[in-house]
């Protein structure tokens, strides 16, 4: 299917509102997810620069009071900053001491909630603050204020998003993300993260109102008959197949009311026989009327995805020069390495996209798609291949006999080889190249930052009778991955490093500014090996208007790097490991960069500690009377 793209009928009235978009937003608070509702991760204050950010110390420190390990991006309004902590507690502390204001407790038997990061809604007499969040497959709301629940919101306060999915809700094992969704004006835009198997749920995409939490419009990602897409399906595949889903982070132009959203992979993730066809929305960036659902235009990444390479990468709102003119462009990267520039109102391109052969399933009933779109430009950031030539360096030589084997003997045709029932290499992996909060912009000069993990996996299909005793409604020959990642017997990739690095464009020409390995791997570096880059990071830089950007990594160190080079200018050790994304604000004047250590950072099991997991604030220190 080689569409490039596809424009719906685009309000004129979005057209004619190009204005500069750095002037749309305010990047001087921190009271959504991702510093603001486009998702630049980027905060516009300067107070801590180049020329002081060595003098960094800690503010303030908050235990998270428990050993469960959290990857929260904390939010802040007012001077309150909430976090995740204590059982999974919703918790609104003093921003400028740390000190705990209120507690939120969720409720009995809580296995699940948006552990990633929080909504935030107030009206416009600020006589209402709202908490949105998910738990249990239910949206709540909570007073920002106190923490108490609000009754009049859903169902005594909750609202059930099993329902309205074309589904027996009894059936669907798993509709909830734990990524937070979008407000945009009273509505809050939530996707799903349904699971990875046959007989998953729809992905849609479905708005609420912030008040009531009332459903208002939903978007069908795998579509009804008479919808745009239907024909890219198998008929009444909505009954079926599950998936196409926003697990990952949208974003939105609040000027022009557009929510920019990047769909995951149809489910079953690595074998498509039951589904043949292009698979519209799976593997693709929509844009969508914020106020409405109504499509604008969509791109597809991935036709009849069979490798799991949705982009959970939040979409980057962003100006640039072009061709001589100045244009607002959403960049999505992606798990493959490629970044993709568009046109944020028409989605047109900036550069070439090629529609390229690839290679053919071997599997019965598997119709692969014939080509697959690569963006002639930029070039990617993250490795494409991995052969006997890239292996690591530190492998022991049983580990390195035994990787040069399987490499030799598996199936190794690049980014797009379908898997089957002979091993089958994928790299950078469908857990590598960029994923959640794994890139910022700063929207004042063009410039876009991914971190990227190269992280090989091998894929074999095969049955599998006991599962499928599980789904006996389920139509079709089904085939199962035993996938895994390819690690080493010391737990290390066996591909040479870096294993995660930083990376910058500048996104007027396309071209790469520079790149540096992130974050070191413990048990290499008290060796002396250093500038290997963290392992398995699920990073998430913020850039400031001091010229910095600031991310923390597995290795249980707080960074902060020269936006212009790369260069590492400050770190701190802290007493667990780092994920997800920090948090820059204000507080009368003093600047605040706080960041959640709460993961474990050994290499292996033996290596692995209880997690001591904190909220850590730093800040430049006061300036005493004279």
């Amino acid at each position: 299917m080689p569409c490039v793209f596809s424009n719906a009928a685009v309000p004129a009235l979005l057209v004619l509102t190009a204005a500069p978009y750095v002037t749309a937003q305010n990047h001087k608070t921190w009271r959504d997810y991702g510093g603001a509702a486009d998702s630049a991760q980027y905060s516009a204050l300067s107070q801590i620069d180049r020329s002081n950010v060595r003098k960094l110390e800690v503010a303030w420190s908050y235990s998270t009071g428990d050993s469960s390990a959290y990857a929260f991006n904390p939010i802040v309004v007012d001077g309150v900053i909430y976090v995740l902590a204590k059982n999974n507690s919703i918790v609104a502390l003093d921003a400028a001491t740390g000190a705990e204001k209120w507690s939120h407790a969720p409720e009995p038997n809580t296995t699940l909630i948006t552990n990633r990061g929080i909504n935030y809604w107030e009206s416009k007499d600020h006589s209402d603050r709202r908490l949105l969040f998910a738990s249990n497959h239910r949206l709540r709301a909570i007073d920002a204020r106190t923490g108490r629940d609000i009754p009049s919101f859903g169902d005594s306060g909750s609202v059930d998003l099993k329902q309205g999915l074309d589904r027996d809700p009894k059936t669907i094992r798993l509709v909830q993300s734990t990524t937070p969704g979008r407000v945009f004006e009273d509505l809050l835009i939530l996707g799903s993260a349904t699971n990875q198997e046959y007989g998953s749920a729809p992905g849609d995409i479905r708005a609420f109102d912030v008040r009531s939490g009332k459903l208002v419009w939903t978007f069908h990602t795998i579509p009804r008959p008479g919808e745009f897409g239907y024909e890219t399906w198998p008929k009444n595949a909505r009954a079926v197949v599950g998936g196409a889903n926003v697990w990952g982070e949208m974003s939105i132009d609040e000027q022009r009311g557009i929510v920019y959203a990047p769909t995951a992979s149809a489910k079953y993730n690595f074998y498509g026989a039951y589904r043949p066809g292009a698979n519209l929305f799976a593997d693709s960036l929509l844009a969508l009327d914020a106020r409405t659902g109504q499509r604008l235009w969509h791109f597809q990444m991935v036709h009849h995805d069979i490798w799991d390479y949705d982009d959970a990468t939040a979409p980057k709102l962003l100006t640039v020069r072009h061709d001589g003119k100045s244009v607002d462009v959403v960049a999505q990267v992606s798990k493959q390495g490629f970044v993709w520039v568009f046109n944020r109102v028409t989605g047109q391109p900036l550069w070439p996209i090629e529609e390229r052969p690839v290679p053919k399933s071997d599997m019965p009933g598997e119709e692969t798609w014939p080509t697959q779109p690569f963006p002639t430009w930029p070039p990617p950031f993250a490795r494409q291949k991995f052969t006997v030539d890239d292996l690591s360096p530190y492998l022991s030589a049983q580990d390195r006999a035994q990787f040069r084997d399987a490499i030799l003997s598996a199936r190794n045709e690049g980014l797009f080889t379908p898997p089957g029932t002979r091993n089958t290499i994928e790299m950078p992996g469908n857990n590598g190249g960029a994923n959640w909060g794994g890139a910022a912009v700063d929207p004042s000069d063009g410039r876009l930052f991914v971190v990227s993990k190269d992280l090989p996996a091998m894929l074999r299909l095969a049955k599998d009778p006991e599962a499928d005793a599980a789904l006996p409604d389920f139509q079709g020959d089904r085939y199962y991955s035993g996938f895994g990642f390819m690690i080493a017997s010391d737990g290390l990739s066996p591909i040479a490093p870096p294993w995660s690095s930083l990376t910058a464009y500048d996104l007027n020409t396309g071209a790469i500014l520079w790149k540096v390995p992130l974050g070191d791997v413990p048990e290499l570096a008290a060796k002396g090996i250093t500038g290997t880059g963290s392992h398995y990071p699920k990073v998430g830089p913020v850039v400031t208007a001091g010229g910095l950007i600031f991310a923390g990594t597995r290795d249980g160190k707080a960074r902060a790097l020269d936006a212009e080079t790369g260069k590492q200018l400050w770190e701190h050790q802290l007493e667990a490991g780092l994920e997800g994304m920090p948090a820059v604000y204000e507080v009368s004047g003093r600047q605040f960069v706080v960041f959640c250590a709460s993961a474990q950072e050994g290499l292996t099991k033996a290596t692995q500690t209880n997690i001591r997991g904190a909220y850590v604030a730093f800040a430049l220190p006061l300036v005493t009377g004279r």
